[in-house]
């Protein structure tokens, strides 16, 4: 089973999803798409991290300091119970811990515990020996054996665990050796005096204060020290886009980190680097132009004295056709790039002054319906011949046209309707490449020379906008050409022109 390579367009969620869990999937969707948003996620889960690590620690203190003080006392009175023991006769020494027995302290004598063993609890073993010895004035053989801290008891005998417990209970099963030889062994329960402790609530203080006003504070710096990083690589995308629209932008301003001023000046050697191969170019193609039509217009001065007429027309008629082609080639390359300030234009005078032209080249009605609610500033020579060469296009291949101006503040668009055999929509994008033609007999009176779609597009790129082929509703194609106004607030005035 074959699978459909990845490509630059496929989410990062479709990519991950083929072999990641589904809840993996489902986090992966909840990742920030943002570079800023993605450093500050990563900032806080590594805070977070390092903080449940440190929440270990913290418990195992917390669990020491609950211990501290039943172990004192567990000590405490083993050492006072082992003083008396010693002190009395061992035929009475069973008397007496039968007396001294209770509910949460007994006590047996045992046969000594195994020398080689080691006790599982060092510190708190290490702890009571200190209480033992500070008690008895001398150092005494002990062992701990059992160590654990348990929720008080319900009246219904369960008990509570511990992070609920007010007081939680040590549990503790202590060695401790008579001077003549026999170990007693003391299971005690001892709970902490003094105020109810309440672990619960404890951690809950503690993740509030350390967890939760952490990651707030390091969100807020980070958010804000992440913005500020990224503001030159903001502007540098901004410039990107600036140029993507025309390639006579101003040049970045390398301010910033190392790093971004490199990429601002790579940018800006780019783009000088483009604007001299674009105006080498030019320059090359007004040459061959101009040179072009120097001998041009010889051969046409000598086919005036050709005979018979008939070869003289022929001739006529493919040196007309050399010469378009040579001024259209020109025009793709000069006419139509829009360079120098923009000019603030009557869409509505502009639109009939072009229709009003191809209908006397033409002989043909070119109606125009709708107006613009504002004067728009753009290149008013290129807008003309960009919008001059879609009416041309759709009189020659639908022998019709109709115009309408359409305009709601943020966008102007004229659309150019015909009722001809339209174009297929395999060929929509075709039909915008330079020098493309769907009449393949490279007569120029019927497919023409195959660059009016693309000046036309290259006219509306220029002006940051598009041109739309789409079929038209009855038949034939619509083309649209779409020019967005530079700022659409300011052209939310009410007023109309006509």
């Amino acid at each position: 089973m074959s699978t459909a390579p990845d490509t630059p367009d496929t989410p990062a969620t479709q990519r991950t999803g083929r072999w990641l869990p589904s809840w993996l999937s489902w986090l992966a969707r909840l990742w920030p798409q943002t570079l800023s948003g993605r450093i500050a996620a990563i900032l806080v889960i590594g805070m977070l991290a390092a903080q449940a690590m440190t929440g270990t620690i913290w418990w195992e203190m917390r669990r020491s300091q609950l211990l501290d003080v039943p172990l004192r006392l567990v000590a405490a009175r083993s050492a006072d119970t082992l003083a008396l023991l010693q002190a009395s006769p061992p035929e009475q020494r069973a008397a007496l811990l039968a007396q001294w027995q209770g509910s949460r302290y007994q006590l047996h004598l045992v046969d000594a515990p195994d020398g080689t063993q080691t006790s599982p609890y060092p510190e708190a073993q290490t702890l009571m020996a200190q209480v033992v010895r500070e008690r008895l004035g001398q150092p005494v053989p002990l062992q701990l054996q059992q160590l654990a801290l348990l929720g008080e008891r319900s009246t219904d005998g369960h008990r509570s665990p511990v992070l609920l417990a007010d007081k939680p209970e040590a549990h503790v099963r202590l060695l401790l050796q008579l001077q003549d030889g026999p170990w007693l062994q003391i299971d005690a329960q001892e709970g902490e005096i003094g105020q109810p402790v309440q672990p619960l609530q404890a951690l809950a203080d503690y993740v509030l204060r350390v967890y939760l006003l952490r990651s707030l504070v390091i969100v807020a710096v980070a958010l804000v020290a992440v913005r500020l990083a990224m503001r030159p690589l903001q502007r540098l995308a901004a410039a990107a886009e600036a140029l993507g629209r025309n390639l006579h932008s101003p040049p970045i301003d390398a301010r910033g980190p190392r790093e971004v001023q490199q990429a601002a000046q790579a940018f800006n050697a780019m783009q000088q680097k483009i604007n001299e191969g674009l105006a080498e170019r030019t320059r090359f193609l007004a040459a061959v132009s101009h040179d072009l039509r120097s001998p041009i217009t010889r051969l046409r001065l000598r086919a005036e004295m050709l005979e018979p007429d008939a070869l003289r027309a022929k001739f006529r008629k493919d040196l007309e056709e050399m010469e378009h082609m040579v001024a259209s080639t020109l025009d793709t390359l000069t006419g139509a790039h829009a360079s120098g300030p923009r000019q603030t234009m009557d869409i509505h005078a502009l639109v009939h002054g072009v229709a009003q032209d191809m209908h006397e080249s033409s002989g043909l009605p070119v109606p125009v319906s709708g107006q613009a609610l504002q004067p728009y500033t753009g290149y008013a020579q290129s807008l003309r011949r960009g919008l001059q060469n879609l009416v041309e296009n759709a009189l020659r291949y639908a022998g019709d046209a109709q115009l309408h101006v359409d305009d709601d503040g943020q966008q102007l668009r004229i659309h150019v309707r015909d009722h001809g055999p339209g174009i297929p929509a395999a060929q929509m994008a075709r039909v915008l490449e330079p020098f493309y033609r769907m009449e393949h007999s490279r007569n120029a009176d019927s497919g023409g020379v195959g660059l009016g779609l693309s000046i036309a597009q290259t006219v509306a790129q220029a002006h940051g906008g598009e041109l739309l082929l789409r079929a038209a509703d009855g038949g034939g194609l619509e083309a649209v050409l779409v020019l967005p106004r530079g700022d659409a607030a300011a052209m939310n005035d009410s007023s109309s022109y006509t």
